[in-house]
């Protein structure tokens, strides 16, 4: 059986001296060529476990357990060095707005070269006609005159596939996409996860993608982990996710996502609640304080992962009774 690429064990990443726990135990694989969604509300751990993954978060201020490897190397135990060619030149990452993580100061052509050339022996001419390459390839417009362009210059849409063509530019095997549509209109947003889709065919790209829409995760990805208060409650295919979901926070963001059993006018069925405050988390299930099906159990220990199907597992203990309240996938898409 062929290595994982990513793999995670227990990974907990907590900040304030360990006060709040972030990220509370989270195992997760990836395989080559496959591409994994994490969903949940804003909060729930989903961005901290995405930057873990390259280091990103302030190591003073960061605490992390667990471990950590892609493609065999172990990510909490590079060195400075190692870790400068780890990151871009095996995995990569697209940031939520490119608009702050472009520089402003140099042209998106400039920023390219530069990344080529930090990483491989390359000279400037051939670094550019890689940039060039790649502007085509993620579809921008009149590319070579792009290529000079600041980014202030460029639309949102055009802006983010410059920022996908700069994660590219190193050739990764692994990319992380940090809510990579958040910012930009529907239309834009579908052309952006086409083109994901598309690269991570024709590239064999691994990717792990982070978002709080459903709909875009189930565009995207083989499987859907989904996140909350830094545990992964609900995990299995897009398509178990969607047709047979069996935690109630997973039921709870479908139904409150517009959708086909809907009319004209009717109100969305919100989750109620907030999340819980991360330095001060209830006992049991997190999820408890929210949840319609809550029972004094509940709030006894924390509900270890149950199979519910082949690859398919949820952190509840009523599993058989969170059947009856999901949607069905005609409810879901009006047919």
């Amino acid at each position: 059986m062929t290595a994982p690429l990513v793999s995670i064990r227990g990974l907990k990443v907590a900040f304030a001296n360990g006060a709040v726990r972030a990220v509370d135990g989270v195992d997760l694989d990836l395989a080559r060529g496959e591409v994994v969604a994490l969903i949940g509300e804003s909060g729930s751990g989903k961005s901290v476990t995405l930057r873990s993954l390259l280091r990103l978060n302030p190591e003073r201020r960061t605490q992390i357990e667990g471990a950590m490897s892609v493609d065999g190397r172990d990510v909490l135990a590079m060195g400075r060095r190692e870790l400068a060619q780890y990151r871009g030149g095996v995995a990569s990452m697209i940031f939520q707005e490119p608009l702050l993580a472009l520089d402003p100061v140099y042209t998106l052509g400039q920023q390219i070269v530069e990344s080529i050339r930090r990483h491989e022996s390359v000279g400037a001419a051939e670094a550019r006609a890689r940039a060039l390459a790649l502007f085509e390839r993620v579809r921008i417009p009149s590319p070579e005159r792009r290529l000079d362009s600041y980014p202030h210059e460029m639309s949102g849409g055009m802006r983010q596939r410059a920022m996908i063509a700069l994660a590219l530019a190193c050739r990764p095997k692994l990319l992380l996409a940090d809510e990579p549509t958040t910012a930009l209109d529907a239309t834009v947003q579908i052309q952006i996860l086409l083109l994901l889709r598309e690269l991570q065919r024709d590239l064999g790209l691994s990717i792990i993608f982070v978002t709080h829409d459903i709909g875009a995760a189930v565009e995207v990805a083989d499987r859907i982990l989904v996140m909350y208060a830094g545990r992964i409650v609900e995990e299995g295919s897009a398509r178990d996710l969607i047709r047979t979901p069996r935690h109630p926070y997973t039921i709870g963001l479908l139904k409150s996502r517009a959708h086909g059993a809907l009319s004209k006018g009717s109100r969305l069925e919100a989750i109620p609640g907030s999340p819980p405050d991360l330095a001060n988390l209830p006992p049991g299930c997190t999820f408890a304080p929210r949840c319609p099906l809550v029972i004094e159990a509940c709030q006894a220990e924390r509900p270890p992962p149950i199979p519910v199907g082949p690859g398919h597992r949820a952190r509840c203990i009523r599993v058989n009774e969170a059947a009856a309240i999901a949607p069905t996938a005609e409810e879901l898409l009006g047919v």
